[in-house]
């Protein structure tokens, strides 16, 4: 379970009768990535969130920011919780108003990343529930940075959230937390709902790299192959698999390619050239095909 939320929910009841001044608003700066800005210096004892940074790439890893300023000077045991929801429907995950409708939490703590999915009753961790394979993080004197990919959080493409941050904890003679000297802030601040991200992609495209011929042209009597790399524009990661089309003529002749295959994330085209096509024109293409996506890279030359 989420460690931090029976405090925050005290916390939340102290703000409910003094209400902290101030809003939040995002700020956007790249179509991807948004920065939140919170209310500042609520309590001079405990963290104090400036900023959350939120962005996503490609392939829809989301990193959280989380700017805490004074964290070095803080005292005690530290926990930073997200609560997610990931839906973008309140009316589903945890009903608690602190956090209405949120799906998943995220909590660190003791140099240990974890996510949690709302059972229903809680926030817990089981066989069925994503593996967070994904889930990594950093700290610095000045705040966490927090990624995991949105197919661990739903599929989400939008989402509400909220950061937490808990300072002054400390543990007792049987090693439970002890909150007595804990202080804590949000972002938004409590009762001020969640704020608001679209986790936004660019379409996949496949990008043709180190194309190139062996030999440099194709000569009558022997073979000619053209090879490429395909890389993913998402991911920048070089594909292993896919369909192979090759296209070839010699003269007017057209020629049927031997080896089409992609191996060792090298896509190839090899076609055996005609005896009798001495100084006629060659004029080929590779074309790799995956997910509905291609990129083709084409070849002209007079047989040697």
């Amino acid at each position: 379970m989420v460690r931090a939320l029976k405090f925050l929910g005290l916390i939340a009841a102290l703000a409910a009768v003094f209400p902290v001044v101030g809003g939040a608003s995002p700020a956007r700066t790249l179509a991807n990535s948004v920065t939140y800005q919170d209310s500042r210096n609520e309590d001079p004892k405990g963290p104090d969130i400036n900023t959350v940074t939120v962005s996503n790439n490609n392939a829809g890893l989301i990193t959280f920011k989380i700017d805490i300023p004074n964290q070095a000077q803080l005292s005690g045991e530290k926990i930073v919780d997200i609560l997610v929801d990931s839906d973008n429907n309140p009316k589903t995950g945890d009903p608690s108003p602190l956090n209405p409708g949120a799906d998943y939490a995220i909590e660190l703590f003791q140099s240990a990343a974890t996510l949690f999915q709302w059972d229903g009753q809680t926030y817990s961790r089981s066989a069925a529930g994503p593996s967070q394979a994904t889930l990594i993080f950093s700290d610095s004197p000045t705040g966490p940075t927090i990624s995991i990919s949105n197919a661990e959080l739903g599929n989400t493409q939008k989402l509400n959230f909220q950061a937490s941050a808990v300072s002054g904890i400390t543990l007792d003679a049987a090693g439970n937390l002890d909150f007595t000297n804990a202080h804590a802030d949000s972002a938004p601040d409590l009762g001020h709902g969640l704020y608001a991200y679209e986790v936004k992609t660019a379409p996949l495209k496949l990008l043709a790299k180190n194309f190139k011929t062996a030999p440099t042209r194709p000569r009558a009597g022997g073979s000619f192959s053209m090879k490429m790399s395909v890389i993913r524009n998402d991911t920048g990661a070089v594909l292993e698999g896919g369909t192979v089309n090759c296209a070839a003529k010699a003269g007017g002749s057209r020629l049927s390619a031997r080896v089409h295959r992609i191996a060792n994330k090298v896509a190839q085209c090899t076609w055996a050239i005609p005896g009798s096509a001495r100084s006629k024109a060659f004029r080929g293409s590779i074309t790799v095909v995956f997910e509905g996506k291609k990129v083709t890279k084409t070849f002209a030359a007079t047989i040697g």
